[in-house]
């Protein structure tokens, strides 16, 4: 296990700016990812610590080694790419040995390794097999394996699960996740996929043009998202714009909607930024934390616009006083609103949160 530290990394392809003065540490055994959409420099990053792409500027440190300007070849890194990258004329094993080949490993060992890391993906049983003769599932799993066979201290992943159909990635994930914890081994994983970053990672941190904006346990920042930006890229949310009228040492505050309602707001959660008394900001709920009715502390009067069913709950679209796109979720087996109906919104105080404005 090596712990990885990039500091003041940037980088300039002529003019363009890709990544700009990142700095982030990943501790010894730790899975973290960089999430964000195409273009925010994430992949650069990443690209950068296997050693691809040579900084502008800024170091990076593998192990306690600086390796800014070492050549992928002499980094201990395994890396799995989206489009597999197998050799389609070699048999799986042939594939999974190739690197332990190039590194010079002793032909009795390397056949030892190659069938460890074949048993430990599941696939020792294809073992003969081409990459031709194997789904989309499968050829992922012989490029973990040679990615992980010859022990490197690092495991770089871009986006290794893209070109996957749902169900299929969601298998990966348990079984990249599975392979990473019996490995120990220190992860950085890309990705733009919200659901994988939070269910894989145990910090995820969240880019914006070539910059890392928040990073934080997958739970902090779904619930404390630290800007618009944040709050909207990690799943669904809900924004009232507001006013600060009152708050206390305890973390307690008091908002009322921008609207001719000039609707009051209580909200019981410590915030991380402070709002001053008069200022603008968001009130921000998840849709889970939406219930129909008045029985909460705080309310607000909905119209439907569509409800949608998601299997496992139903998605209601609503538009707020101010004409803002609302989002409610229910469980299935609870009673639904139709298109057309105005309905009342709650939600507790301590189930909303307060962002500034972008």
């Amino acid at each position: 296990m090596a712990e990885i530290v990039l500091e003041n990394v940037h980088k300039s392809f002529d003019k363009t700016i890709a990544v700009r003065d990142v700095t982030l540490r990943v501790a010894a055994g730790e899975f973290v990812t960089l999430l964000g959409p195409s273009g925010c420099g994430k992949t650069t990053c990443l690209r950068m610590v296997a050693g691809f792409v040579e900084p502008t500027s800024g170091r990076i440190i593998m192990a306690g080694r600086d390796v800014t300007s070492v050549p992928p070849h002499r980094r201990n890194t395994g890396m799995v790419f989206q489009s597999y990258a197998l050799f389609p004329h070699k048999t799986v094993s042939e594939n999974v040995a190739f690197g332990m080949k190039v590194r010079g490993v002793g032909r009795s060992e390397m056949a030892e390794r190659t069938r460890e890391a074949l048993q430990l993906v599941h696939l020792e049983e294809l073992a003969e097999r081409y990459p031709s003769q194997l789904s989309g599932g499968q050829k992922q799993r012989v490029a973990l394996a040679r990615a992980v066979v010859f022990k490197p201290e690092v495991l770089l992943l871009d986006e290794p699960l893209g070109a996957l159909d749902l169900k299929l990635r969601e298998e990966l994930q348990v079984e990249i996740k599975r392979v990473q914890s019996t490995l120990g081994m220190t992860t950085l994983f890309v990705t733009h996929d919200q659901g994988e970053a939070l269910g894989m990672s145990d910090r995820v941190a969240v880019m914006r043009g070539g910059e890392i904006v928040q990073i934080d346990t997958p739970q902090a920042l779904y619930e404390r998202p630290n800007s618009q930006y944040v709050a909207n890229f990690i799943g669904r949310t809900n924004l009232i714009e507001v006013t600060m009228r009152s708050f206390d040492e305890r973390g307690n505050y008091e908002v009322e909607s921008c609207d001719e309602l000039a609707t009051r707001f209580k909200v019981s959660a410590k915030q991380d930024t402070t709002f001053q008394l008069g200022s603008r900001c968001l009130l921000a709920v998840r849709p889970e934390h939406f219930s129909i009715g008045t029985d909460n502390t705080n309310s607000i009067r909905a119209k439907v616009t569509d409800v949608t069913y998601r299997g496992s709950a139903w998605s209601v679209n609503l538009h707020g006083p101010r004409g803002e796109l609302l989002t409610l979720l229910l469980h299935s087996g609870q009673a639904t609103p139709r298109s057309g109906d105005t309905i009342f919104l709650g939600w507790a105080a301590e189930n909303c949160f307060l962002i500034n404005r972008d």
